[in-house]
């Protein structure tokens, strides 16, 4: 019996929105590194120099980053929260807040004693970029164009409204749960960051910051100033270190050699591809969403549902379908904060197939028919 049991649980399949299930890849990469022994490497070396530049150089070719910009590595998004923050605010930061990771980034502002504002969307719905009122003292305009807790997602083209409107704030842009699938044109935001535990299909423990010489000189600004812009996780910090391909601590080695290869087999498949499939995937999803008799798409506008991360309302307590699936091997997640035993949310990430996607789909429509 104990053995029939593990044996289910190995073939289980993560659709949940991070973690998620790994990259097909990753599992050989896994091996590759233990046999040449990168977890084991000094991140003072030769040998750590090597990864670390190719995995930055990669990315910046996955994202099509212009010249000027430049890539580090930190412990987490969430980190970039704090320290986007402390290095490129002096006085006041807005928020626009359409869900509970939105918000969470708002709350850092404030406990960093910042002036924060707020431009606040109904759950479900982002902020509606033609009306917005945008403080001209503000020195950080925050966007999230993926709330993952809601499913909503900012068009990209609200970006570029952004960026016209306020050339001389320095613009964020939250990817955690849409890069690289977002056809981001990266020289309209100043930094943009991410985790890799989503679309990236990695372990969690790390997070990727991207940041333009706007940026470094406005945290240069600052430390000028006499003003804390923290210790060694501050952008000059991070610069110096990443001109000779190192970091100021010991990073998470292993993980940075994964992300380079993942974001190499991204490249050699394609964005291309990997956009086509996502939104056919979604297609699909969205599909299921609506046919079904216990589910309905949490996001009303189709401009601006996710095509990652997927949330569906439930008629019924979300459990009995999320205990449904996972019998059919099939893990997907439950609402996010008071939308927990409410909504479901499926992770539409480049590791899941076509037709894993199908299969799921399926499954929620047979769970709504009995």
């Amino acid at each position: 019996m104990q053995l029939s049991i593990f044996a289910a649980v190995m073939k289980r399949f993560y659709f949940t929105p991070g973690p998620s299930q790994l990259y097909f890849t990753v599992e050989e990469h896994i091996k590759s590194a233990l046999r040449e022994n990168i977890p084991a490497i000094s991140h003072r070396s030769n040998s750590f120099q090597d990864i670390f530049g190719s995995a930055t150089q990669l990315l910046k070719q996955l994202f099509s980053l212009p010249s000027g910009y430049h890539i580090f590595f930190t412990g987490s998004a969430t980190e970039i929260w704090e320290r986007s923050i402390q290095n490129l605010v002096e006085f006041e930061s807005c928020h626009f807040v359409n869900g509970a990771f939105s918000r969470r980034y708002a709350g850092i502002a404030e406990n960093l004693n910042k002036k924060t504002t707020m431009i606040n969307a109904d759950e479900g719905k982002v902020v509606d970029i033609e009306s917005v009122l945008i403080p001209e003292s503000c020195e950080l305009i925050a966007m999230t164009q993926n709330e993952t807790s809601t499913g909503a997602s900012h068009a990209v083209e609200d970006v570029k409204k952004i960026r016209e409107g306020f050339p001389d704030q320095l613009l964020s842009l939250d990817v955690v749960s849409c890069a690289p699938y977002a056809n981001i044109d990266y020289s309209m935001v100043d930094m943009a960051y991410l985790s890799v535990q989503k679309c990236f299909g990695l372990p969690a423990g790390l997070g990727v910051w991207i940041v333009n010489d706007r940026c470094i000189n406005k945290s240069e600004e600052l430390l000028s100033k006499g003003l804390s812009i923290g210790s060694y996780h501050s952008l000059p910090e991070l610069m110096l270190k990443a001109q000779k391909n190192q970091t100021p601590e010991t990073p998470n080695v292993l993980g940075i050699y994964l992300l380079g290869k993942v974001a190499e087999d991204m490249l050699t498949k394609g964005l291309d591809m990997i956009r086509r499939e996502t939104d056919y995937k979604a297609a699909v999803l969205y599909n299921a969403f609506e046919q079904s008799k216990l589910l309905e798409p949490f996001v009303k506008e189709k401009i601006n549902r996710s095509k990652t991360t997927l949330v569906a309302e439930t008629s019924v307590a979300s459990s009995e379908i999320l205990d449904k699936t996972v019998q059919k091997g099939m893990v997907i997640g439950n609402g996010y904060g008071p939308f927990k035993g409410k909504h479901i949310r499926i992770a539409n990430f480049p590791t899941h197939s076509k037709e894993q996607i199908e299969s799921l789909a399926d499954e929620l429509l047979k769970i709504g028919d009995q």
